[in-house]
C-alpha cells in the first residue's frame, strides 16, 4: 500500500509554474488558477525565467537534453514555498521524474527538494486550501476528464471531481471508460497520429454519450486534443480547464 501523503497547512505564499501549453495556448487558465489561489489569501509568485519542464525530451528518450532543460528550472524556487502546477502532466514530470532524472548528479538533492514541493492545482485546492465554492452558474451537466499523468504519476483521480461536486448547480456525468487516455501524450500524438486519432475518437464518443455539452479537464494537452477533435467533428461540445470553470462559476 502506498504511503499516505501528508499535506502542509495553507501557506501565505506559493510559486506558480505556468507550463508551456498554458503560456502559449490557454493563458486564461493560468490567470484563473492564480485568481483562485489569491482568493484564498495566498500570494502567488510567478518566476519570470520559467520555461519548459523538460518532459517532451524526457518522454522521447533524450535524457541529457531533458536534464539541461530541467536544470534551468531547479534554481527558480529558492524559497521553501509550495510549487503549484495547473497540469498533472508537468506536475508529474517535476514531482515524480525529476529525482530520477538527476539521480547520481550534483543536482540530485536540489531536484528532490523541488519535487517534494510540487502540487498539482486541484490537489492543492482540495487538500491544502480545502476550497469552498458558491456556485453562481446555471444548472449544467458536465463530464470530467482526468489525464493519465494526473492519475498515474500524481495519484489524483478524484480531486477534479471533488471540486466539481462543490458546485451545487453542476451535475457531473460519468463517462464510460473514464480512465482511458485521450491519445494526446505529448509527442506521442505527433509520432503516432493514427493511433492518437483513434484514441481521441473513442474519448469524444464517451463524453458525448453522457449527454453533457461541456467537458472539464485539469490538463491543457487533453483540453487541446479533445476539444480539437470535437471542433473537427463540428459537435456542440466545448471544453474548459477546470481552473477557468471553477472561477467562472464562483464569481
Amino acid at each position: 500500500m502506498a504511503p499516505v501523503k501528508l499535506y502542509p497547512p495553507k501557506p501565505d505564499k506559493v510559486y506558480f509554474y505556468g507550463t508551456c501549453l498554458v503560456d502559449i495556448f490557454f493563458p486564461q487558465a493560468g490567470m484563473d488558477a492564480i485568481r483562485l489561489l489569491e482568493r484564498e489569501g495566498i500570494e502567488v509568485i510567478f518566476p519570470d525565467d520559467q520555461t519548459c519542464c523538460g518532459q517532451p525530451a524526457y518522454t522521447s528518450g533524450y535524457q541529457t537534453e531533458a536534464r539541461e532543460v530541467a536544470r534551468s528550472q531547479l534554481g527558480l524556487f529558492e524559497q521553501d514555498w509550495p510549487i503549484i502546477v495547473p497540469s498533472g502532466s508537468c506536475g508529474g514530470m517535476m514531482h515524480t521524474h525529476y529525482p530520477q532524472l538527476f539521480a547520481g548528479t550534483e543536482d540530485e538533492a536540489l531536484a528532490k527538494a523541488v519535487a517534494g514541493r510540487v502540487f498539482e492545482l486541484t490537489e492543492f485546492l482540495v487538500h491544502v486550501c480545502r476550497l469552498k465554492l458558491e456556485d453562481r452558474g446555471e444548472p449544467e451537466k458536465v463530464a470530467m476528464h482526468t489525464s493519465c499523468s494526473a492519475r498515474r504519476e500524481m495519484g489524483l483521480a478524484e480531486t477534479g471531481p471533488m471540486l466539481l461536486s462543490k458546485l451545487g448547480q453542476v451535475e457531473l456525468m460519468e463517462q464510460e471508460r473514464a480512465a482511458e487516455c485521450c491519445g494526446f501524450g505529448g509527442t506521442f500524438a505527433v509520432r503516432h497520429p493514427e493511433i492518437s486519432a483513434a484514441m481521441v475518437e473513442d474519448k469524444t464518443q464517451a463524453i458525448e454519450a453522457t449527454g453533457a455539452k461541456r467537458f472539464v479537464t485539469s490538463d491543457c494537452g487533453c483540453l487541446m486534443n479533445i476539444g480539437g477533435r470535437f471542433e473537427h467533428q463540428q459537435k456542440a461540445v466545448t471544453g474548459e480547464h477546470i481552473a477557468s470553470y471553477l472561477w467562472r462559476r464562483s464569481t
